[in-house]
């Protein structure tokens, strides 16, 4: 009798640690939707706070699904789509700006309606994009395409849905991840290809420095800390979180971080970076400028590497994709903030 009591109670400790293990945890999943018929990848997401929505690109299903931010629950899917991949919402407007780079081009969607009601078409390899806060223009990734020594940021006008010009000559076929500065003077852009992250000034519409990786390849998410004058970036090859002085262009700290990473937030009121990728989200914290801690390996999911950090709501969300993983089980997974 004894001994059946300690292994009941043995039995009890083992199931509590992963409980207990997920409470100490910076990030506690709350909330998950499955998105059963969807395979590949899904790409990045849009975030409409006002109006309680979140959107996110499904490349293989040619469409931008719609979540109810609070609940979770999949409210609409908006098609006609050649591949989504990028977007930002315009709360003016109740618009959705979508870089498609199936159709290669840009697509205006009335989030009224949830139809496409305006397309750009711009050149091979629309992909990234990001909108200037102060002028509402958005810069997009094109005209690169597979091995070409370099590409272009096509500029749109978000309030005439216009294209109005470009910055030309970006070393490289492509990039992979963009950032403006709150004045919408500067741009930072991932350069694909050259490994370099490299410094547009908007008003001249020139490259005006470029910033080599330390001994890393292929860097993807990326993030301003600009009272700090620090940009934060991650690669894959290998998982590094890295940090540069934006003053100097030199590195201040690299540290190992998750592979197959691609979007990275900055939680400012905790000073936590989260960088999520396959299998887990990488929680760093920032002691000072120049110091920073990694904290945890949050469990996620396979190919959980798309993510957005919502403040407001001490939540982030992360999209599971399937691409390459037979009967893969995609699905949203929101975690709250501990």
């Amino acid at each position: 009798m004894q001994q059946s009591l300690r292994v009941s109670m043995l039995i009890f400790a083992l199931c509590a640690l992963p409980l207990k293990a997920q409470e100490k945890l910076p990030l506690k999943l709350i909330m998950t939707t499955p998105m059963p018929g969807f395979t590949g990848d899904f790409d990045h997401f849009g975030l409409d706070l006002r109006g309680n929505r979140l959107f996110l690109a499904a490349e293989e299903h040619k469409t931008v699904e719609v979540f109810d931010l609070r609940t979770g629950k999949r409210i609409h899917s908006v098609e006609g789509f050649g591949q989504p991949l990028m977007m930002v919402y315009l709360p003016e407007q109740n618009h959705l700006v979508v870089t498609d780079g199936g159709d290669s081009a840009v697509q205006l969607v009335d989030c009224k309606t949830y139809k496409i009601i305006k397309t750009i078409k711009l050149g091979e390899g629309v992909d990234h994009g990001v909108l200037n806060p102060v002028n509402k223009y958005y810069y997009v990734e094109s005209g690169g395409g597979s091995n070409a020594p370099t590409h272009v940021l096509s500029i749109i006008d978000t309030k005439s849905f216009k294209h109005v010009g470009e910055v030309a000559g970006l070393p490289g076929s492509s990039n992979e991840g963009m950032v403006i500065d709150r004045s919408g003077k500067k741009l930072y852009v991932n350069l694909t290809g050259t490994d370099e992250v490299g410094v547009v000034d908007l008003e001249t519409r020139q490259l005006v420095a470029k910033w080599p990786l330390p001994n890393a390849h292929v860097a993807h998410a990326i993030v301003l800390d600009e009272p700090d004058h620090r940009l934060f970036t991650a690669t894959r090859q290998p998982p590094q979180f890295i940090v540069f002085n934006t003053d100097t262009g030199k590195v201040v700290t690299s540290l190992p971080c998750v592979s197959v990473n691609s979007d990275m937030s900055f939680d400012v009121s905790r000073k936590r970076i989260y960088v999520t990728g396959s299998e887990t989200a990488s929680v760093f914290k920032q002691q000072d400028a120049d110091h920073y801690e990694h904290v945890a390996e949050v469990p996620t999911a396979y190919r959980a590497k798309s993510s957005i950090f919502v403040p407001d709501l001490k939540r982030l969300y992360v999209a599971v994709s399937g691409k390459g993983k037979p009967n893969a089980k995609l699905e949203l997974q929101i975690y709250e903030v501990q």
